[in-house]
């Protein structure tokens, strides 16, 4: 089984913390659809006969800017040159301020059966520090509309560790979501990437980030406010009720194969089972409509996922996520992986951050909270 994602590199209007890439101005949108179309047709031809599609993803950028027209196109495509599979989970990432009733119908019947909302926020201060172009109640009436044209499975994003932030103003975002009663929530907490206005913003001390004991404890107010309400933590930001995980970030998480169109899009697809390939596209729309003009993969950068790293990225990826499967990290690496950390593994158990049953190392909520140092430990 593989995955699709497409980039969609278009908003309108670039928030302040994203360093995704996107632009602003639409007026190449035409051409970057054609070079798309003609991407995913090359593609297939190397691919189309090695994988069932298993998922799809329409990130970006904001991808709910695309008519229901242009949308069909592309499905269209797909199911002429890909084997996607009857039940494949097909995600549209979305703009609250972009959607409205027709437009979730619209998404329904060209083939989403789940859908995901930048909400971030219920306070219209943090709405506007944030620089998102949707209100509170745009964001509350897009979930309920969603469910109106026949979703089921639902997402709401939330974005937690503002500047200035308070406990009491993060449980009621949570509360606010929940009442909104999605299947899924992914809680992220703020990070200052680099290049990005925010960046400027608190390299210019017009604002500073929360303390990271203010930030460790947002967190622990999420995972428990979710868990007490029905959602698994399953990974270190989402959460899900029973039966309704993202299935395409499992894929990535796990090592399956999933290719990615469009600019700035990585993809990754093994050639055996402990090793692979990474490779990226040009981060331009200009660039990238110019090679698939040229009939050209728009690709800039590429790696080899050897058996050390393969190693590597499975601990790191199982941590974050379900847990590590024990039985096949043996298979693919050997019996004795683990002999060298027994003493470690002890220690992380008896210390409440790890549990080791059914052949599964994984995370405890205590143990979440520092995922990147116990990997590293682990590697």
């Amino acid at each position: 089984m593989a995955s699709l994602y497409f980039h969609i590199p278009y908003c309108e209007h670039k928030c302040v913390y994203c360093d995704f890439y996107s632009i602003e101005n639409m007026t190449s949108m035409e051409q970057f659809l054609a070079a798309l179309e003609l991407e995913i047709i090359r593609r297939a031809e190397e691919f189309s006969s090695k994988e069932t599609i298993e998922t799809i993803f329409f990130g970006g950028g904001t991808p709910s800017l695309l008519s229901k027209e242009q949308l069909g196109k592309i499905f269209n495509l797909l199911h002429k040159h890909y084997r996607i599979e009857s039940t494949a989970e097909i995600t549209c990432e979305s703009n609250p301020g972009t959607v409205e009733q027709q437009k979730l119908n619209d998404f329904k019947s060209v083939g989403f059966n789940r859908i995901s909302f930048g909400v971030q926020s219920f306070y219209e201060d943090d709405l506007k520090f944030l620089t998102r172009i949707h209100s509170a109640e745009e964001a509350e009436r897009a979930v309920d509309n969603a469910y109106r044209a026949g979703f089921s499975n639902v997402n709401v994003d939330l974005i937690f560790a503002l500047p200035n932030q308070t406990p009491g103003r993060w449980k009621e975002n949570l509360r606010r979501a929940i009442a909104l009663q999605p299947k899924h929530v992914s809680a992220y907490a703020l990070i200052v990437e680099e290049q990005t206005p925010l960046a400027t913003m608190v390299k210019n001390k017009l604002v500073a980030p929360l303390p990271p004991e203010e930030d460790a404890a947002m967190y622990e107010i999420t995972i428990e406010t979710l868990t007490s309400h029905g959602y698994r933590q399953y990974e270190v930001s989402n959460f899900a009720q029973p039966g309704f995980e993202c299935r395409h970030n499992i894929r990535y998480w796990d090592h399956s194969n999933y290719l990615s169109f469009g600019p700035s899009a990585h993809s990754f697809w093994k050639d055996s089972p402990a090793t692979g390939k990474r490779w990226w596209n040009v981060r331009s729309i200009q660039s990238y409509c110019e090679s698939m003009s040229r009939n050209e993969f728009p690709i800039v950068g590429s790696e080899e996922i050897d058996a050390k790293k393969f190693f590597e990225e499975e601990i790191f990826l199982g941590l974050r996520s379900s847990g590590i499967d024990e039985k096949k990290v043996k298979q693919l690496f050997g019996e004795s992986v683990f002999d060298a950390k027994a003493s470690l593994l002890k220690d992380l158990e008896r210390e409440g951050l790890v549990t080791r049953q059914n052949n599964t190392i994984s995370l405890t909520e205590k143990g979440y909270s520092i995922c990147d140092e116990i990997a590293r430990k682990l590697m």
